[in-house]
């Protein structure tokens, strides 16, 4: 397997963003793996792993910067609250890392989709809704709210979230508008609804937030990966 770590500029910020692909030549369909609140980390390197095992060239793109995470919690936060107020700029950093893996060798332009963790699942959204040309878009945990809805017939991705039921960051009104939303907009789109799970049940780590209502749960995960692996095949 290759791994190799990617300098690039976005938001006016260095990023490192890491890419991972399988040994062998040849094309292969190209996915960008949106990291989780506070920063890239081993979760989405470990998925765009996972990804490259099965035969994907995956890019973990870095939205704040350096290639860590955030240590300071009112800091993550300040930063949401900037990205949340321009749709715009969330777009552009994740286009920003979509156009570094296009760019590797072993990527497929023609087959590429997005994945995100919760404010990258709502990248991954984003990116959707803005009419990115990417086969597929991804949201585990993801924040559904949005300044920019999409517009109708604007949606080319298919889009998949897949969301806890006691996840409190995203309550049921959130879940209805977002239905609404997409409905609207004629996209091709699916939500998968786990009972029991709350946020961030795709991170072994999640339990080290200390945070109410963040909590790993193995099955659920699983679960939502092979729903992913689903759509995969269905649009690669």
């Amino acid at each position: 397997m290759i791994e190799r770590h990617i300098a690039y500029s976005a938001d006016g910020r260095d990023m490192i963003g890491t890419y991972v692909v399988g040994d062998g030549g040849g094309k292969r369909p190209a996915v960008l793996v949106c990291h989780e609140g506070p920063g890239l980390d081993d979760h989405a390197r470990g998925y765009a792993r996972k990804l490259a095992d099965l035969g994907y060239a995956a890019f973990a793109l870095d939205y704040h910067g350096g290639g860590k995470p955030l240590t300071d919690r009112d800091a993550m936060m300040a930063r949401f609250g900037e990205l949340m107020g321009s749709p715009d700029r969330i777009v552009a950093l994740g286009k920003a890392g979509l156009d570094q893996l296009l760019a590797q060798p072993e990527a497929d332009a023609s087959r590429s989709a997005s994945i995100g963790f919760c404010f990258g699942g709502t990248m991954s959204f984003q990116l959707a809704r803005a009419g990115i040309d990417i086969k597929a878009a991804v949201g585990f945990h993801a924040g559904l709210a949005t300044t920019a809805p999409a517009k109708a017939g604007a949606v080319r991705a298919k889009v998949l979230a897949l969301i806890g039921v006691d996840d409190p960051i995203i309550p049921p009104q959130q879940r209805a508008d977002f239905e609404k939303e997409m409905t609207e907009a004629k996209a091709d789109w699916q939500m998968m609804l786990y009972g029991g799970a709350a946020h961030s049940f795709t991170n072994p780590a999640a339990a080290n937030l200390n945070m109410p209502g963040i909590v790993y749960d193995a099955k659920t995960e699983k679960r939502s990966w092979r729903a992913m692996l689903d759509l995969f095949q269905e649009v690669f």
